[in-house]
């Protein structure tokens, strides 16, 4: 990424706890050579990032803005152009969901979970195309809940159509040499699941995932880190699942069966009996 400015949406850490994924993404980015521009809508976060990438001796600005808003987002991107002078590279981070079904919310809140996870994402790369170079990358961030059914379920819509936006992009922006991917995220312990997830269920899924472990917003990172550098040049439209393989419950594992153990006791007659 020697070379390279990249713009992450979501790049805030909101804790000194668990880090998120676009945190990871930024550190990772600015750890291989790029500039980063740390988008959030919280300033204290986005500095937070930005601190941790020059006590490494990399390069970050902060940048604040709430994605919600289309003009914020045009400012965004100006103020990244103005400030660096350019960029080449945009991840879309920002995400947020609950456990609600798809008739359980209201019409507000609807509107907010698919504004959150696929608007800002829209706004933010029809805005950065207006100034991305040929030769550009942009990276998508979506969630293996794409393939689940109930709870979640209008995250899970506005991720899915993340993705076929993803794949629309690339076939639109490909004459103009840039390319659009997406990282579709597993079962990682990070910020938001260390903040909606018990211990337990925390255990129950690591059983879910083929390798029997959880992943992490570091995981995450270097998949992104691939699609956007110049190791994936060729690589373009493509949904890249990183969740630790094949997932499917797995039944519990049985207890082995007690061992027999031999004892030597004494009747009364006096006379050795071996019991198991």
């Amino acid at each position: 990424m020697a070379g390279r400015t990249a713009l992450v949406t979501g790049g805030g850490q909101q804790s000194d706890n668990e880090p998120g994924v676009g945190y990871a993404i930024s550190r990772v980015f600015a750890a291989h050579g790029a500039r980063v521009a740390v988008l959030d809508r919280d300033p204290a976060a986005a500095q937070r990032t930005v601190d941790a990438i020059e006590a490494d001796g990399g390069t970050a600005i902060t940048v604040v803005a709430d994605l919600l808003d289309d003009a914020a987002c045009k400012r965004a991107v100006e103020e990244t152009v103005e400030r660096f002078g350019g960029f080449d590279t945009l991840v879309n981070n920002v995400a947020v969901g609950d456990r609600a079904g798809i008739f359980e919310v209201d019409v507000e809140r609807f509107h907010q979970l698919m504004d959150l996870n696929l608007t800002t994402a829209w706004q933010m790369t029809r805005h950065a195309v207006e100034v991305l170079p040929t030769g550009s990358a942009i990276v998508n961030i979506s969630s293996v809940g794409v393939r689940a059914r109930g709870p979640g379920m209008v995250y899970n819509l506005a991720k899915a159509a993340l993705e076929n936006m993803t794949v629309g992009a690339a076939n639109t922006l490909g004459e103009r040499g840039i390319r659009v991917n997406c990282v579709q995220v597993g079962a990682i312990w990070g910020a938001f699941a260390a903040a909606n997830m018990s211990q337990e269920m925390r255990a129950v899924r690591r059983g879910w995932v083929g390798l029997g472990t959880e992943g992490s917003p570091w995981d995450i990172a270097q998949a992104t880190l691939f699609l956007s550098s110049d190791r994936a040049r060729w690589v373009s439209g493509q949904i890249l699942s990183v969740d630790g393989g094949p997932t499917s419950p797995k039944p519990p594992k049985l207890a082995a069966p007690p061992v027999a153990e031999t004892v030597e006791v004494t009747t009364p007659e006096g006379v050795p009996s071996v019991h198991a």
